[in-house]
């Protein structure tokens, strides 16, 4: 069984490219220290997939982590620091894993590709 890590981001800030990509590598970070050292191990050694995810509102974006946590699976929420484009503490992503792609499916599995 295959792992990967999802990040979910907010389509409705309307981020620039540079700033949802820091934000994605923020959350990206965040996942890979919250997990277990063997699931980081063993995702490193496959490759670290990663998908990248959106949803319409924050309401949609906080769903998705309460929902990942009932699964038991390691999530963790990106807040902006507010220096640029942003407020300060505004939510703008949630990690979920790496963990088993199976398990991530179960609650990211209908959400759209961010493109």
């Amino acid at each position: 069984m295959s792992l990967k890590q999802v990040i979910v981001v907010r389509d409705d800030l309307k981020l620039s490219r540079g700033k949802l990509a820091v934000q994605v590598a923020h959350a990206a970070i965040i996942g890979y220290l919250r997990s277990d050292p063997a699931v980081r191990r063993r995702w490193i050694d496959e490759g670290q997939k990663k998908v990248v995810l959106k949803v319409k509102s924050l309401e949609e974006l906080m769903g998705i982590k309460y929902r990942a946590e009932r699964e038991r699976l390691v999530t963790g929420i990106v807040q902006d620091a507010g220096l640029t484009e942003i407020p300060p503490g505004t939510i703008t992503a949630v990690v979920i894993g790496p963990d088993e792609e199976k398990r991530i499916d179960k609650v990211t599995g209908s959400l759209p590709l961010l493109k």
